[in-house]
């Protein structure tokens, strides 16, 4: 057995014994003082990667018994004496039979919840949802939509949503969809989205905008945002979008532009921090039991069958351990927050030996960034992709091989391996039912924070209340 790894035991999934990942919320670090966030995060791999350097003062407003609100910028702190409007939501007859229209301007949503009787109160984020007051007249309104990164069941629900809810709620009838990803606002042409183009996207997977990895130029983004008189930009992707997202927001603050950019977060490993889940999480999850039921049905149908599926989960195995919990016919989960070695006791090997003497047949699954310490440094792969993300070896193959050539070695058992991969499938498929209520609250949410004036912010659910959160705080947190 490799000695490097002969102290670290093997965590194969018991579920009398399991305990669930950390949630995203345990990566987040506050910023408990006032300074000035400054990092150098990877926009683009390669050597036309971009450096992003954010220097927004975080606006931090303090209370009594430790209480701390990171609140998200505002169009009025670099253009003052903004002029406001009536919220036309007062005049909308399908609100008519709403008693309470508008969330309260001092409203927030605890980060911790779980605290002791001494504990500080600790921090807060504003609470999403329509205001009193807007900052946007809806004739001014000139609103876009960028999808970038890769595909995610939800993101057409995202994109109808935003659209509808910006006509239906804020009589808002311009909306230009970027085609292609941020490259888009420069290179590409552009949809006008109205409520009757986009009135059955969310049936569809993938995007109906397109998109891509990379492609960031702040300046000629802005400059593009500034030529078409854009006065919102929604922002659909993951980390590094968000990131790019938050260096156009910067550019957009320096030239004193009224445009309030706003972020939806997705990634289907819901990894992201803060934010209680992502959307499209639930769908994956969903459609994942679908590879592991055909893996079951495989391995128990031969004498010594294993079967082994490979599901997305770069550094984090949520996906895998809840598709895991939701199949109940796994005999191993293997993730990325818990290292595994093959040989010796308590190895992998010795495990799946003992579970096809009991059961006669295991089905194994495994995350894709699960192992990746074990990969021979002749084999693992340095290389980044357009989001500069580390592109990873297929561990799933490279374990399949790994196990027929332990038995094989070994000659005890003859065993039969069927390996699975769906990775690209669970993306590609329409949102749940589930997941399409999650990706309207996310939309509505969004388009409620711009209207009154919000900017530099992303959107999502923190315990359960759906909150505006700094730029500077997810991004942050996403580099921790």
């Amino acid at each position: 057995m490799d000695s490097s790894f002969s102290t670290t035991p093997f965590r194969c999934f018991d579920p009398s014994n399991f305990h669930p990942p950390i949630t995203n919320q345990g990566h987040y670090t506050s910023f408990s003082s006032r300074f000035k966030y400054s990092t150098t995060p990877r926009i683009n791999g390669g050597a036309s990667s971009m450096v992003v350097t954010t220097n927004s003062e975080p606006k931090i407003v303090t209370g009594e018994a430790g209480y701390e609100l990171e609140d998200v910028p505002h169009l009025t702190d670099y253009i003052p004496d903004l002029p406001t409007y009536p919220n036309p939501l007062q005049d909308n007859p399908s609100y008519s039979v709403v008693k309470q229209y508008f969330v309260n301007v001092d409203d927030t949503v605890a980060q911790k919840i779980v605290v002791q009787k001494d504990s500080p109160r600790g921090t807060h984020f504003r609470r999403a949802g329509p205001r009193q007051k807007v900052y946007f007249e809806s004739d001014e309104v000139h609103a876009c939509i960028v999808t970038c990164g890769g595909l995610c069941p939800g993101l057409n629900t995202v994109i109808r949503e935003i659209v509808c809810g910006l006509y239906y709620m804020y009589g808002v009838t311009r909306v230009l969809g970027i085609e292609g990803g941020y490259k888009g606002f420069y290179a590409r042409n552009t949809i006008s989205l109205t409520p009757k183009v986009v009135n059955d996207i969310h049936k569809r997977g993938g995007t109906i905008l397109g998109t891509s990895l990379g492609g960031h130029d702040t300046t000629k983004i802005v400059d593009s945002i500034q030529d078409r008189g854009i006065s919102q930009v929604y922002i659909i992707g993951g980390d590094g979008t968000q990131r790019g997202a938050a260096v156009i927001f910067e550019e957009i603050r320096k030239r004193g532009l009224k445009v309030a950019v706003a972020g939806i977060p997705k990634t289907i490993d819901n990894d992201i921090p803060v934010i209680d889940k992502s959307f499209g999480f639930d769908t994956v999850v969903e459609e994942a039991q679908r590879a592991i039921n055909a893996a079951h049905v495989e391995s128990e149908s031969i004498e010594n069958g294993i079967g082994v599926v490979k599901l997305m989960g770069r550094y984090s195995g949520f996906i895998a351990m809840y598709a895991t919990l939701a199949s109940r016919d796994v005999d191993c989960c293997l993730i990325p927050e818990s290292p595994f070695y093959l040989e010796g006791p308590g190895g992998l090997f010795e495990y799946i030996e003992k579970r096809l003497k009991e059961n006669g047949h295991m089905v194994i699954v495994i995350a894709e960034g699960a192992g990746q310490e074990l990969l021979s440094e002749s084999i693992r792969m340095e290389k980044q992709d357009a989001s500069g993300n580390r592109l990873l070896k297929d561990v799933g193959l490279w374990i399949s091989q790994k196990i027929k050539d332990h038995f094989a070695k070994q000659q005890k058992m003859a065993i039969n391996l069927k390996y699975i991969d769906p990775t690209y499938m669970i993306r590609a498929i329409p949102s749940n039912a589930s997941d399409n209520v999650y990706c309207t609250l996310l939309a509505h949410s969004a388009i409620h924070g711009a209207m009154a004036g919000y900017t530099g912010f992303t959107v999502g659910p923190v315990n359960g209340r759906h909150a505006y959160i700094p730029f500077y705080v997810s991004t942050y947190a996403l580099l921790s």
